[in-house]
């Protein structure tokens, strides 16, 4: 079978590289890939990123399944595209996508369907915005209503970011957009909500409309430097499983949020499918609350996680594409996996391109404890250069979350690349005595 994954960074490089295992798998297309699929032998980039385009060359090609990796293309329709021509696709509608690609529409369904989350207002006048967070104070959170990234979120500790975060938000100048925000119809709005106290984890699952299958738990690391402190980024490394989700928040997740989210956008005659991320607040009582909903993996999430997914990916996308999840059990590597981002010079705010990257090992070289995904890269001649901010995500096994982060680290420090820039303590609060 012939397998396409739409998208370029280091969670498609995951999904494909994981798909490529496959026996029934007999070639993986990545569409547009990046350098790291392009030095792997048993993946093939496809220069395509129109919508229409991909789907003519998906039927010509006679391309079995898709999984749509980042939010743009689901945020534009490729899902119900790739349908209304009879190929199957994994991912939400254009519909369905609305609970990450608005968060104003997600915050909204949570509020209506019972779904534990954080008080909010939404505003597109900078004066209301600027009075509410005055009213409220800081601590305070200031979410873009479109897409940004990864980084249309800002985590205000003081009045003086909350004000800016408006001012970078609700800019009256369209040309005046730091933060890289796609306004949603109606132009800009932001969502500013309280800030939540605890603990942050991903909760990933696959849907199929009815049916969930619950991804193995992790935990991104969202600030730029050691300790969380500096800027948000798109994440700077994850690791699996996260401790902080015991079996009692796991069930709690799944009853609380997960359950009555798939069957809110069921009863509003919007089914979802695709992969379901709820980012969850634990505070010390173990209670979980929603801080946003991704219509896709994480990323650098899916990275340790496809690490330790022992079961067939491809046997998962064709259940969940069929509607039959319910009869499949995923299979979990007991060891854990960490996950670093190495990021370019600049990054979040300037990332520089085309610095030359060293050290690099072929994919299906690599030993069998470790892999280096690749995001913001592209092949230059015989080499391969930076591209994009999030450069590689090096990713390890090991008996312990400590071994996994050795490992991890170990393989890191064998690459360079001029201004290369990343955390030094991955899954520390996994360590903790």
């Amino acid at each position: 079978m012939k397998v396409l994954v739409v998208g370029g960074g280091g969670r498609e490089h995951a999904l494909a590289w994981k798909l490529a295992q496959s026996p029934k798998v007999q070639a993986v297309y990545v569409a547009p890939g990046n350098g790291g699929t392009a030095l792997d032998a048993r993946l093939e980039n496809i220069a395509i990123t129109d919508v229409k385009a991909l789907r003519e060359w998906a039927l010509a090609e006679k391309i079995a399944l898709t999984v749509v990796g980042p939010e743009q293309p689901l945020a534009a329709g490729i899902v119900d595209e790739f349908r209304a021509h009879g190929l199957r696709v994994f991912g939400p509608t254009k519909a369905a996508a609305q609970l990450e690609s608005s968060k104003a529409f997600s915050k909204a369904f949570m509020k209506r369907h019972g779904i534990p989350t954080a008080e909010y207002e939404t505003f597109t006048d900078a004066a209301a915005a600027h009075a509410y967070v005055d009213e409220k104070g800081a601590p305070i959170v200031v979410k873009a209503d479109g897409l940004a990234a990864g980084k249309g979120v800002v985590v205000a500790m003081t009045l003086h970011e909350a004000h800016e975060a408006i001012e970078f938000m609700l800019a009256p100048d369209p040309n005046f957009n730091p933060l890289g925000v796609t306004h949603n119809e109606g132009g800009a709005r932001v969502v500013i909500e309280e800030f939540l106290q605890g603990e942050e984890a991903s909760f990933i699952v696959m849907c199929d409309g009815k049916n969930v299958a619950a991804m193995a738990t992790s935990q991104d690391h969202k600030r730029l430097l050691d300790a969380d402190q500096g800027p948000n980024t798109g994440g700077m490394g994850a690791y699996s499983p996260a401790p902080v989700v015991t079996p009692e928040v796991h069930g709690r997740a799944m009853r609380e949020i997960i359950l009555p989210t798939i069957k809110g956008m069921e009863k509003d005659g919007i089914p979802f499918t695709g992969f379901l991320y709820a980012g969850l607040m634990i505070d010390a009582e173990g209670k979980a609350k929603t801080l946003e909903f991704n219509c896709r993996m994480g990323d650098p999430e899916t990275q340790p996680i496809m690490m330790r997914l022992k079961t067939d990916l491809y046997d998962v996308m064709m259940a969940a594409t069929s509607g039959t999840l319910d009869q499949i059990e995923l299979d979990w590597d007991r060891r854990p996996a960490l996950g670093v981002v190495m990021a370019a010079h600049g990054y979040p705010l300037n990332p520089r391109k085309g610095d030359a990257i060293k050290g690099l090992i072929k994919g299906s070289d690599m030993p069998e404890d470790a892999m280096v995904f690749h995001a913001g890269t592209r092949k230059d001649g015989d080499g391969t250069v930076t591209s994009g901010g999030r450069v590689l995500c090096v990713t390890a096994l090991g008996g312990t979350v400590k071994a996994a982060q050795q490992r991890a680290y170990e393989v890191a420090q064998g690459i360079d690349f001029d201004g290369a820039q990343y955390r030094k303590d991955i899954g520390y609060r996994a360590l903790k005595p």
